[in-house]
This record gives structure tokens, C-alpha cells and sequence, in this order.
């Protein structure tokens, strides 16, 4: 559905984008994951053609960017990072308007008004000026244009960017209940936007791709080996002693010991060997084995880790 080679986008002698690549296939949700300035939204503005490529090639549905954009623009629904509204209008107008831009007309316009009034939730606020609606209802009806001509793309930069707790778990509803349809983009610099809305990830940091993944890939990644978490009620000292001793075990640590319950944490790069061995020597020494898990690490870490290792890479230094 869509397709990034070698995309860069030079702004005089400061470098947004440095050749990323990437594909997004249909009915998918992507999250653009990275702090301030990575470059999520000048991606997003290339895709949605609002500016040009220094070098690369971007295509919608096969559609080339460059070659027409209009196409392209037909094809998307695009909600930037500063919502494109007009105060002084009343939401019913400036959806109307919108639509007729996208050009709907007659029925068709006022079906597809009724059905963004619904899903974003604006009946009430049909007849207001945009500038007495909260931040939340601002953000609804910019997500409501961009929905209006019912594309198949949605490209959303910081779409809760702003929001209370309430609002926020609102328009991550619409989005995966939206993504049944469409495929959606959407930025972030908040992890757990991420996590909630969906499972691919992109991190981008200094104009690069440092990590493009399943969740679950990219903490395997970042933590570089896999921890296996035992509980046994054993004795300390022998637990460590015998533990050390696994086929596989580069590490470990004792997190703690409670009425003859010792917890270990064993740092390996074969899991499913390790845990075997877990099991064999609590048989063999007559151990009981309360638990014997793989515990994650958080999306907070996974992202600071990989940060890091990109920024490590480059020399410490990155992209503006």
C-alpha cells in the first residue's frame, strides 16, 4: 500500500531524513515512534506529498508522489500535527467545506458528513464556532476532514498530542476500530500511544530507521539476550552455585528470597535450552519450581536502549 526507498529530505545543510526505507501493507496500523526532531513529520509530509524528497522514492497504491500527487492526495487522509481548522467557522460548515474541497457533493456529502459526525463524535457540536470547542472536540473534528471523503490511508501526526486521559483512550478507539477499513500512520514521542494502538513499530532517531519491528522483536533486540525468570524453593547458596553451572547461562542475579523462596533471573541467549535445564536440575536436586518465565522488558526501555545503541553507533552524534 506503501512504499519508502531510499527517502531523504535535505533542508539546506541540516539532513531530516537519511535514505530510510519501509513498507506499510493494507489494513495495517504503523506507529512512528521517536523523540522531538527525529523526522516523523517531514515522512509524513513527503507521503502525503505536502513537500518533496531531496532524494528516494515514496508510492501510494503504486502511485509515485512526484509523479501525482493528486492521485495520492485522493487516496489519503491526513490529520498534521497543527490541526488545519478555521476557527471562526461552525463545525457543520467546516466539515461541509471539506468535503466539497475533497469534491462530494449532494448525497454522497451528506452521507459521508452523517458517518464522521458519528464516529467522531460531534453531534453535539454541529452548530458551534470551532474556537469554543476544547482541545479534545478541536481534535475531533480535524480527525473528522480527514476522514470525510473516505480514503484509505490515514496519516495522523500527534493525534492525541494534547488530550486528557479520557480523550486520548476515545481517539485510540476510533483508530483501531478505523484500522479494520484503512491503513493508518500514526507519530508519537509517547511510548505507551504506541503500545496501546498497535504491535508494528518504526523508531526513528536523527533521520534514521534505528529499529522497524513487532514490539516483541525490538525488546529481543534492545535487551540483546533473553532473561528466563525462575522461582524455586531451594537454598540460596546452592541455587547460585548450581545455576552458574547451566549450559547457556551468561548470567544471573538472586532478586530475592522470601520463606525459602529463592527468585533468580538468568541472563541467556538460548531460552528454551535454559529452561529445560532449569527443569532437569529441580528434578535432579529435588527443587520445586513455583515459576519459570520469560519477563519482557518495558517499551520505555526498549526504546532508551535502542536510542542509545543508535547514538553509540554514530559516534554519539545525531542528526538535528
Amino acid at each position: 500500500m506503501i512504499r519508502v526507498d531510499d527517502l531523504t529530505k535535505d533542508f539546506g545543510p541540516t539532513r531530516a531524513l537519511d535514505s530510510i526505507s519501509f513498507q506499510v501493507e493494507s489494513r495495517q496500523i504503523l506507529g512512528f515512534l521517536g523523540p522531538n526532531g527525529a523526522g516523523k513529520s517531514t515522512a509524513m509530509k513527503i507521503i502525503t506529498t505536502y513537500l518533496s524528497p531531496t532524494s528516494g522514492k515514496v508510492t501510494v497504491d503504486g502511485i509515485d508522489v512526484r509523479e501525482d500527487p493528486l492521485a495520492v492526495r485522493r487516496k489519503i487522509g491526513y490529520l498534521p500535527e497543527t490541526n488545519p481548522l478555521y476557527p471562526d467557522m461552525r463545525v457543520q460548515d467546516y466539515l461541509e467545506f471539506c468535503g466539497k474541497a475533497r469534491g462530494l457533493a449532494g448525497a454522497v456529502l451528506k452521507g459521508r458528513l452523517e458517518y464522521v459526525v458519528d464516529k467522531c463524535g460531534l453531534r453535539r457540536m454541529l452548530k458551534k464556532n470551532i474556537n469554543e470547542l476544547s482541545k479534545g472536540f478541536k481534535q475531533r473534528t480535524g480527525l473528522a476532514q480527514a476522514l470525510i471523503h473516505d480514503p484509505q490511508i490515514l496519516i495522523l501526526d500527534e493525534p492525541t498530542s494534547g488530550l486528557d486521559p479520557l480523550q486520548i483512550i476515545e481517539i485510540r478507539s476510533l483508530i483501531q476500530e478505523l484500522s479494520k477499513e484503512k491503513t493508518i500512520i500514526f507519530s508519537t514521542h509517547i511510548l505507551q500511544e504506541v503500545s496501546s494502538t498497535t504491535d508494528r513499530v518504526i523508531i526513528i532517531n536523527g533521520g534514521h530507521i534505528i529499529a522497524d519491528g513487532y514490539i516483541s522483536e525490538l525488546q529481543r533486540q534492545a535487551s540483546g539476550r533473553e532473561k528466563v525468570r525462575t522461582s524455586l524453593r531451594a537454598e540460596r547458596g546452592k541455587v547460585e552455585a548450581e545455576m552458574r553451572g547451566l549450559p547457556g547461562v551468561a548470567d544471573l542475579q538472586i532478586l530475592g528470597e522470601r520463606d525459602g523462596v529463592v527468585t533468580v533471573d538468568l541472563v541467556t541467549d538460548r531460552g528454551d535450552g535454559v529452561r529445560q535445564g532449569v527443569g532437569d536440575l529441580a528434578a535432579r536436586l529435588g527443587w520445586s519450581v513455583l515459576e519459570l518465565s520469560t519477563p519482557s522488558i518495558s517499551l520505555e526501555q526498549t526504546f532508551i536502549e535502542l536510542i542509545r545503541k543508535s547514538r553509540e553507533d554514530a559516534g554519539g552524534s545525531v542528526h538535528a
